[in-house]
């Protein structure tokens, strides 16, 4: 029996006060109501008007600054202009208040000193409060008053309310939380986002044939191939059989192709002149905008495409116009296909490409990030570790971002945010990031931000309606062991719209049909997931403000099917634990024939004359057993959703040696003598692995010599033994047979020998190819 993980490493129940308390049974019914309420005071500074020079030029400079204790935010400033338009928010944590008046200066830039124009100031008391769905608080006119309270010339316009993080302004807003960061690229660094995958095709590239081609040596059978190139990939077919000027391929090239399909598809004609030198015979570059997109297995329109042969003339490349090489091909767009780019073992969506093909949506997920706590120091500053902690969910093809929590060992989030689901057979995955881009780490160029644990929550565990409180413990695998990084405290719904809809679903095949009618090979499906992750974190880190490489990588988990001594033994025990139910059932039938526990033996045989008196019973006993087993484990089902296991994952067990190859980079940057070490190691584990193999294909050599004449007495012995079986059971009824074979394998100890059996025996002396290796 496997140990279960430490204490520590467990999930763990939590009664959150979820919506500010509106429960309904259980389901509840606020705006936002799997997170807990945060109570904010909002500010919108909206412009100013009239409002007077103060340089000696006679220009005026604005900004507007908001001070409420000690967080002080300021707006943009807008150069000789005495009506400016700000429209910016602030948000001061209500539980970080420092004092009852809030004060809004409008000042004037200098270079030496800011000048004062004039400033508002509210009571807090006295500001509304305003809850989602109520409309948006209008703006007033407020006008400006001097340090003594009278009046000056100057108006400026403002909303001054109390709300929460269901705020529509919430987004946008400047947070007193993080008062310490400056610049604008800085706080967008910072700011909540939902970011969208690229639309992913693949592209079907099928080449036929060339005609026509002109290589440079004529008195020599042409080498030919095919090398396309788009983006990043670059395909090449094999050299054709054919060695002529109009050679044939009818290969077919897999890529990754990306909306708004900025990079036409580039082909070029090649021949092999030599082992290290290709000559270009003809190019041409295909627009994928014009692509016909096929959304099932009927195959498109062929068509032949003129090759452009380039040639030198002072350093530049020229077209040669005389030149009239063809190349004939089909292409097209996949839309039947599903474009992997996830680990398929932890899929968040298997719709095909094409719109047109996707179902109804089953139902919807709600997720609340609501806190962490317990965060390790991820970097360091002014001599003290800190952390800058945001979170990251993805789901289908929307990723979410949360805003980032300055300097915080126990971040508050309480950000709420839902998807669509089209199969419940499908897993969200939520990560903790700290973000090293707030104080020039985008200058530094090198920083990356450091991951801190993610959770997977498979929907399909998940019962319908229920509200899901668990905090989970963020495990990191380091190289010198499993550490904890933390806690994050998730609330999670899985809410279903047609449960005959979602019950359908199982009975459909997992992936599109186009997988299954026209598949993909594993090495093709490799390369092009492979392909499929580079595009989607180039296009996320392009976006404002971006989701890094970094994060996208460590969220579609990739590098996870790189060699690991830790996952090939957690696997093998994996394995072990499958088969484990087979071998109890095998050790108890065991113990059956051999009278361990003579009632149970006899009831046994009752059963078994029973059944085989009357036959039709089997099969109905069989599932009316199935179904009782299932309804007696319903009292044991799981209540928690499942989290990643440190004991099933072998990774408090690992060797730091193991650890360290896991870590490694490909190829390899370790020395020589680790190198060797490990390389013999594979080797000894290889050469068992190869005995398994060989053994079991002993055993299948064995089974077709029976019939093979391999050993001619061996054959004739089971030919004979076939006919005389034939004719015995041809004249005696199946149930007398069956009822003496049963008899049989149940007799007593006593009538049992300790040496194998006759078929035994006879089985193991049969030849197997084990002579004719080598």
């Amino acid at each position: 029996m496997q140990r279960p993980p430490p204490e520590d490493f467990l999930l763990k129940e939590t009664k959150p006060h979820l919506g500010g308390g509106k429960i309904s049974g259980d389901k509840l019914t606020s705006t936002y109501d799997l997170v807990e309420q945060m109570q904010y005071l909002y500010v919108r500074v909206v412009k100013a008007k009239d409002l007077p020079a103060k340089d000696v030029t006679g220009s005026c400079d604005p900004y507007a600054e908001v001070k409420l204790g000690n967080y002080k935010g300021t707006t943009r400033h807008f150069e000789k202009k005495t009506n400016p338009e700000w429209n910016q928010v602030f948000a001061f944590s209500k539980d970080r208040l420092q004092a009852s008046v809030l004060e809004v200066t409008v000042k004037d830039k200098d270079v030496v000193k800011d000048d004062f124009i004039g400033r508002v100031w509210f009571d807090l008391n006295e500001v509304p409060k305003r809850v989602p769905p109520d409309s948006p608080l209008a703006p007033q006119w407020y006008r400006l008053e001097d340090r003594k309270g009278d009046k000056v010339k100057g108006e400026l316009m403002l909303a001054v309310w109390m709300g929460t993080q269901a705020d529509e302004a919430f987004p946008e807003a400047w947070h007193s939380d993080a008062a310490t960061v400056g610049g604008s690229d800085a706080l967008a660094n910072i700011r909540s986002k939902v970011y969208l995958s690229p639309k992913l095709w693949y592209l079907r590239v099928n080449v036929i044939e060339a005609q026509d081609l002109q290589p440079t040596d004529k008195g020599r059978y042409p080498e030919v191939f095919v090398k396309a190139i788009l983006g990043n990939q670059a395909v090449r077919t094999r050299i054709s059989h054919s060695r002529s000027i109009n050679p044939m391929w009818n290969e077919d090239l897999m890529f990754v192709a990306a909306e708004q399909f900025e990079e036409p598809l580039i082909l070029s004609v090649e021949d092999r002149v030599a082992p290290n030198k290709d000559e270009v015979l003809g190019r041409c570059a295909i627009p994928l905008q014009f692509v016909e997109r096929r959304l099932d297995h009927k195959p498109v329109n062929t068509r032949w495409f003129n090759l452009e042969r380039h040639i030198v003339v002072e350093g530049e490349k020229k077209k040669d116009t005389k030149f009239a090489s063809r190349i004939h091909m089909r292409i097209c767009l996949e839309g039947g296909y599903h474009v992997l780019d996830e680990s398929t073992h932890y899929s968040s969506d298997l719709r095909p490409t094409a719109k047109q093909l996707w179902k109804s949506g089953i139902g919807v997920l709600e997720l609340g990030i609501l806190n962490a706590h317990g965060l390790m120091p991820m970097k360091t500053k002014d001599g003290r570790g800190t952390t800058d902690a945001y979170c990251v969910a993805k789901y289908g093809q929307k990723w979410v971002r949360t805003r980032t929590i300055i300097d915080s060992f126990a971040p508050r989030w309480n950000e709420q945010y839902t998807w669509e689901v089209f199969d419940p057979c499908t897993v969200i995955t939520i990560g903790v990031f700290d973000n090293c881009h707030l104080h020039g780490g985008d200058k530094a160029g090198g920083a990356k931000d450091s991951t801190i644990g993610k959770v997977r929550i498979r929907l399909s565990t998940l019962e319908t309606d229920r509200v899901y409180t668990h905090s989970y413990p963020l495990l990191v695998l380091h190289p010198n062991g499993v550490k904890k990084m933390g806690e994050i405290h998730l609330a999670v719904r899985f809410t279903c719209s047609s449960l005959l809809n979602m019950m359908h679903m199982y009975s459909q095949p997992l992936l599109p049909k186009m997988h299954y009618i026209h598949p993909l090979t594993v090495s093709q499906l490799d390369s092009l997931r492979h392909q499929a992750t580079q595009i989607v974190s180039m296009r996320l880190s392009r976006a404002e403000p971006p989701l890094r490489k970094e994060v996208v990588e460590y969220m579609l988990d990739v590098g996870s099917h790189m060699w690991s001594m830790r996952r090939s033994k957690a696997n093998f025990f994996r394995i072990m634990g499958v088969l484990s139910g087979l071998i109890a059932v095998g050790k108890w039938f065991d113990q059956i024939c051999n009278w361990r526990s003579p009632v149970t033996t006899i009831l046994i045989h009752i059963l078994f004359i029973i059944l085989v008196m009357y036959p039709e019973l089997i099969l109905p006993t069989i599932f009316l057993y199935l179904f009782l087993i299932g309804i007696w484990y319903y009292r044991w089902r799981p209540r928690q959703p499942p989290h990643m296991d440190t004991r099933l994952s072998h990774a408090d067990s690992a060797h730091p040696d193991e650890l360290d190859e896991e870590f490694d980079t490909f190829p390899t940057s370790r020395p020589n003598d680790i190198v060797r070490m490990r390389y013999d190691r594979l080797r000894s584990i290889g050469g068992r692995i190869q005995t398994v193999v060989g053994d079991l294909a002993t055993q299948g050599e064995r089974l077709q010599s029976l019939l093979s004449w391999r050993d001619p007495r061996a054959t004739s012995l089971f030919v004979l033994f076939c006919l005389v079986a034939a004719i015995v059971l041809y004249v005696t009824p199946f149930q007398v047979v069956a009822l003496l074979a049963g008899i049989y394998v149940l007799r007593h100890p006593r009538f049992r020998h300790k040496l194998p059996s006759v078929p035994l025996n006879f089985f193991r002396r049969l030849p197997a190819r084990t002579d004719c290796m080598l």
